[in-house]
């Protein structure tokens, strides 16, 4: 691994992009994502490091390298939380968030940007690629289901698009959104701690009348590890009602109540079966106290969107993929039931 550029050393002027990148205890490719950054072409890349909680040396190193500036929040913020607390020290025309385990290309940044800067585009996402196999897509660009699920889109799969292309979601493991644009929308809502909140800035960006842009040729080889445990199904069941009931209109949520309801109980079941049930009742009770917290959010939210749901909901999908995202058994006749549904209730949308 090349050693950092000390601070003093020169950057080039072109394009300023401000790459937040969060550090949350050990980080083995921390370092190597921060050098990938820097070493950016076409683009000058400034890096806002947030300490999330880090528990090797790696942000003390990296604290002395030129274009990079270290937050310390002296507590975990959460991967929404602390994106937030990045970019609003962010300088740059153009905002970057990259995992701390996720090494751009040389030309990604640039690429995204490139992309980004179109007047109807407002997230630009990278084609995130597996580690051990970078020719096998991890994610980027993510499917949103209309029952609220979202996933990594076409994991495990080779690339074959040459081609920007539209998608309902951008993975957040590796963004770029004009600076205006963020800043516009709030960036993401803290309540959403992990998880889903790339969703809901995404659906955010639909509903403001710009689209989110999945480039395959720009690369970010991300070291990811599949993991279960209560918390992370916690947090992704309880986000997934947060979800629909700040972004689903109440007509649509009418429209969709047989199957929200089905699905509820399904992974309620599944919840029970698989160990993690108290974590399933620990996010209701989470959604009750906070019922202040998602009228205020829908209230806000409606005022904010400039597009029709019978519009933006067009994006949605109503098959999942069962491989990617854990669902209870019986999917592919879910998927058949839920698109029949659809076909025929969202056209009251």
């Amino acid at each position: 691994m090349s050693n950092p550029p000390e601070k003093g050393a020169a950057q080039s002027q072109a394009t300023r992009v401000s790459a937040v990148v969060l550090a949350y205890k050990a980080e083995p490719w921390l370092r190597r994502a921060v050098e990938a950054l820097l070493a950016s072409e076409k683009v000058t890349v400034d890096v806002v490091l947030v300490d999330n909680g880090c528990t090797t040396d790696d942000v003390e190193v990296l604290e002395k390298v030129d274009g990079v500036t270290v937050l310390r929040p002296g507590t975990n913020t959460g991967f929404a939380g602390g994106c937030n607390l990045g970019a609003a020290s962010a300088t740059g025309e153009y905002l970057a968030l990259v995992n701390g385990d996720a090494v751009v290309e040389p030309t990604t940044m640039s690429r995204l940007v490139e992309e980004a800067s179109r007047p109807d585009v407002g997230i630009a996402v990278a084609s995130v690629r597996l580690a051990e196999d970078p020719t096998l897509l991890n994610a980027g660009a993510n499917p949103i289901h209309v029952l609220g699920l979202s996933w990594s889109g076409r994991m495990g799969e080779p690339e074959t698009l040459t081609e920007p292309v539209e998608t309902a979601g951008a993975s957040g493991a590796c963004v770029v959104v004009p600076k205006a644009h963020w800043d516009t929308l709030g960036g993401f809502d803290e309540a959403y701690f992990a998880y889903h909140e790339d969703a809901d800035l995404s659906i955010r960006t639909w509903r403001r009348g710009l689209r989110v842009l999945y480039v395959p040729d720009a690369v970010a080889v991300h070291r990811y590890e599949f993991s279960r445990n209560d918390f992370k199904m916690y947090l992704v069941e309880r986000n997934r009602l947060l979800f629909v009931s700040t972004l689903w209109s109440g007509r649509a949520l009418v429209l969709l109540a047989l199957p929200l309801a089905g699905l509820e109980a399904a992974m309620t079941l599944m919840a029970a079966a698989q160990g993690w049930f108290p974590a399933k009742v620990k996010g209701w009770r989470w959604l009750w106290s906070h019922r202040a917290h998602i009228r205020t959010r829908r209230r806000d939210l409606r005022a904010e969107a400039t597009v029709p749901d019978r519009v933006w909901m067009t994006r949605l999908t109503t098959k999942v993929d069962a491989s990617v995202i854990p669902v209870p058994a019986l999917a592919g006749a879910i998927n058949g039931l839920v698109t029949i549904w659809w076909r025929v209730a969202g056209r009251w949308v």
